[in-house]
């Protein structure tokens, strides 16, 4: 899904107050943070700087924001997607890390990149998010939203968890596994990825359900659409967890419910290749031959 936004003539501004979102562990990001403030202002652009990692700080600048750029990799990249999800800003990513599925421009080429950004002449992809709801003795404990996946797993102990699911409300399964991953498209190339998951074209809406080590139970991979209301039940004899995007750990105790639907939000990234981007550097991206 995208939206081409063109500027013709190169010199009318289309944005107004950039932040700037450095990486608080790369010295080389913090310095370059200030580079590019320097560089946004200096088109008379408001533009201000802060940690990634700072999100009382992120969210109180957002609001009067219509575009920001990260400094690091994916990591920083699903961060600010879930901060931002609710102002629906695009998010241009500076690729300061590894394997940059998420991310846009290297290092080098940032100054054209953000001019040619400033003057409009990018297009925005959407990406679907997973919303998912903690209810914990039928009271409503938190509400998630994942850009690449949520993980509900054993916790410290190497015990399995048994996990009751359910699609539209008809009984799937119980999973009795290390782990669930419930991914979506972007997270096709991440953790799904590596427990033997598909690979998902990043713009379809779908939500793929890949068992880590399952025992006696369903093994394969199954991919849903944007409709499904997936509901699972935490049946454990010790606490399990549940990951958010790999980023932050919530303990969930048995009989816990999880309620998992597509997000009402979508990641929105500022893209300046062409729009088959994905493939032509699919192989690149995950080190195979060229």
């Amino acid at each position: 899904m995208v939206i081409n936004r063109n500027n013709q003539t190169g010199k009318n501004l289309i944005s107004k107050n950039v932040g700037v979102l450095y990486h608080p562990k790369l010295a080389e990001s913090r310095v370059m943070a200030a580079e590019i403030l320097e560089f946004i202002e200096d088109f008379g652009v408001s533009a201000w700087v802060s940690s990634s990692w700072d999100e009382a700080s992120v969210g109180d600048r957002l609001q009067d924001s219509d575009m920001i750029i990260t400094l690091g990799g994916d990591g920083s990249m699903l961060r600010a997607a879930r901060m931002t999800t609710r102002y629906t800003l695009p998010i241009l990513g500076i690729n300061m890390g590894t394997l940059g599925f998420l991310t846009e421009v290297q290092p080098a080429e940032w100054p054209e990149c953000i001019e040619q950004t400033l003057q409009g002449n990018y297009w925005i992809e959407k990406r679907m998010m997973v919303q998912v709801k903690h209810n914990h003795q039928q009271h409503e404990v938190a509400v998630y939203e994942a850009l690449n996946e949520v993980v509900i797993g054993r916790g410290r102990m190497a015990r399995v968890v048994r996990l009751h699911t359910k699609i539209n409300k008809g009984y799937l399964t119980t999973y009795t596994a290390d782990a669930l991953i419930i991914s979506t498209a972007t997270g096709s190339t991440a953790y799904s990825l590596a427990a033997g998951g598909p690979i998902l074209s990043p713009e379809l809406e779908n939500i793929i359900l890949m068992p880590l080590a399952p025992h006696l139970s369903l093994d394969r991979a199954l991919i849903l659409p944007r409709s499904t209301v997936l509901q699972i039940q935490i049946q454990t004899d010790h606490t399990a967890l549940m990951t958010i995007d790999g980023q932050f750990e919530i303990e969930i105790a048995d009989g816990d419910i999880l309620t998992l639907t597509a997000s009402p939000w979508m990641g929105r990234f500022v893209r300046l290749h062409e729009q088959n981007y994905f493939y032509s550097t699919l192989l690149n991206r995950l080190g195979g031959p060229q």
